[in-house]
């Protein structure tokens, strides 16, 4: 079973922190990669029109922001960056093939966001 998700919060999806599913918005399930990667594409187009900010990984997995976009940080003492993360996954494990010429390693040129070191553990 394959998994479209979209999420947000502090961390981009790649990272797979213990709470991560925390962070889930919204999940749709597949059944085979073709309707998966569809849906895929279609919130990957939605966000990225929306967002000033884009990294996409090989693998399916997406992270979207703008500047602003911040919560404050108590552990921290800062403003943390929020991302809308968008992953294509297979039985809630990211995928292991890559995704096609569109989306290899897409990113802006911007400075590294600020992000919650008490959160990488």
């Amino acid at each position: 079973m394959y998994q479209v998700i979209t999420m947000y919060g502090d961390n981009e999806p790649w990272w797979f922190f213990e709470d991560w599913q925390e962070d889930i918005e919204e999940e749709k399930s597949f059944d085979c990669l073709e309707d998966a990667e569809r849906y895929y594409i279609k919130k990957w187009q939605e966000l990225s029109s929306t967002h000033e900010y884009i990294n996409t990984k090989v693998n399916y997995l997406a992270a979207f922001w703008n500047d602003g976009d911040e919560r404050w940080c108590e552990e921290c003492d800062e403003d943390l960056q929020q991302y809308r993360g968008l992953a294509l996954l297979k039985d809630h494990q990211a995928v292991t093939f890559e995704s096609g010429d569109d989306f290899h390693e897409r990113h802006n040129d911007c400075a590294k966001p600020k992000c919650c070191k008490t959160s990488l553990v």
